[in-house]
């Protein structure tokens, strides 16, 4: 089957992006699954003692959908359709944006740290079971009345060079200054359980190292749900919002992408 230009085919191709940006967010939720697992057993105690018919669906979902996703690659070498990813930016311009977003990061936690309050006790007790007592001590919190958080002074400029599909500050239920956790709405258990993920990845890789992750991946993919440390948050965030009970180590997923490498790019 193939679309033309019609509005139907259109539609149907907008539709298509979004269900497979919804698959690659399952997708991250059931790697993080897969990280859990590889964190505490080895390869093998897994072959050894896992459920012969529990590993065999799992195996066998795993290697569906490798033969489903190979063969769309294929398709596209075979067609010789051309990529649609923008050409790498020179280095002099990503260490100029690392520092104007590096800056802007530190100002606005400065700025909101003043107002800022700890973590009321009822979400330290739900989020003890995520993150440390040392972090969760550290953090504060500001809920914006009737205000929203403004996009950086930089947006203007950055797209005049063509730089689009910034995220919107306003739009976003909250952004996370280093220790500094700002919501554009009322604080929940599950939005408050994303901004302290990226509390952590502040904490595990330092100001520079997260904003040199965050500016490299966006430059290159120009969507911020595809940034590493974003996806990361999104797919944890859905793996709590499944768990009403259960609990996992955070800082402990964080060294794990570290380690193996998952916050950089191919």
């Amino acid at each position: 089957m193939s679309w033309g230009n019609d509005s139907e085919d259109r539609v149907a191709i907008v539709q298509m992006n979004a269900e497979l940006r919804h698959a690659q967010l399952e997708l991250l939720s059931a790697q993080c699954a897969t990280d859990r697992v590889r964190l505490r057993f080895s390869i093998e105690q897994i072959a050894r003692h896992a459920h012969a018919d529990t590993l065999r669906k799992v195996l066998g979902t795993v290697t569906s959908l490798h033969q489903y996703y190979s063969s769309i690659e294929k398709q596209r070498a075979n067609a010789s359709i051309p990529s649609d990813e923008p050409g790498a930016p020179s280095d002099e311009f990503i260490r100029e944006t690392n520092t104007r977003v590096a800056s802007y990061f530190e100002h606005q936690r400065n700025h909101y740290f003043a107002q800022a309050k700890p973590l009321p006790r009822a979400y330290r007790l739900t989020m003890e079971r995520f993150f440390s007592h040392r972090l969760l001590a550290a953090i504060r919190t500001v809920e914006l009345a009737g205000k929203r958080i403004p996009n950086p002074p930089f947006y203007a400029e950055a797209k005049v060079l063509g730089l689009g599909n910034l995220p919107e500050m306003t739009h976003l239920p909250s952004l996370t200054f280093v220790d500094v956790l700002v919501f554009n709405e009322r604080i929940t258990e599950r939005t408050l359980f994303h901004a302290l993920v990226h509390a952590v990845q502040f904490q595990v890789l330092g100001l520079e190292r997260y904003t040199e992750i965050f500016v490299r991946a966006f430059l290159r993919r120009r969507a911020h749900y595809n940034v590493p440390l974003e996806a990361q948050a999104i797919a944890l965030e859905a793996k709590f919002a499944s768990q009403s009970e259960g609990s996992f180590n955070v800082e402990e997923q964080i060294w794990l992408w570290l380690n193996q490498g998952r916050y950089s790019l191919p």
